[in-house]
């Protein structure tokens, strides 16, 4: 097994569409689906997406854990509720995170941002993924 990590920042109301979110039933055009920047509704679908969306390829979990710490820093000014990602605290985040990658789970965040704003970052086991028979993007 291999991870890959993603993030999407974007409006919160643009999550709202779903249609984008979810892959499609074939014999559907997936186009809208792979050209979305959206993050899909369900973690490992990430690994549908084009290649180029991948934004780093950690050799294990604490590569993945310092590629996510750093996304949660860099949003952490623009927190929309500060106090209460303190009272959870980074180090908790990335205690579960260890235990998730090592158990072949998916990990996924979301963060609601200042301004309507919300960040989402997303660290996905692939060849193989628990919850799906993805192949891998970048093969």
């Amino acid at each position: 097994m291999h991870l890959h990590c993603y993030s999407w920042t974007g409006t919160g109301d643009d999550r709202r569409r779903e249609a984008e979110r979810r892959p499609p039933l074939p014999p559907a055009d997936p186009g809208k689906f792979l050209s979305s920047l959206l993050p899909p509704m369900r973690t490992c679908d990430w690994l549908l997406k084009p290649a180029r969306r991948i934004e780093a390829t950690p050799t294990g979990a604490d590569e993945a854990m310092d590629w996510l710490a750093e996304r949660y820093r860099a949003a952490e000014p623009s927190f929309l509720h500060p106090g209460d990602e303190e009272r959870i605290g980074l180090d908790f985040r990335l205690g579960l995170v260890r235990e998730s990658l090592h158990a072949g789970v998916d990990v996924q965040w979301g963060i609601w941002l200042r301004s309507g704003r919300f960040v989402s970052c997303a660290v996905v086991c692939c060849s193989p993924n628990r919850d799906a028979d993805h192949r891998c993007p970048a093969s």
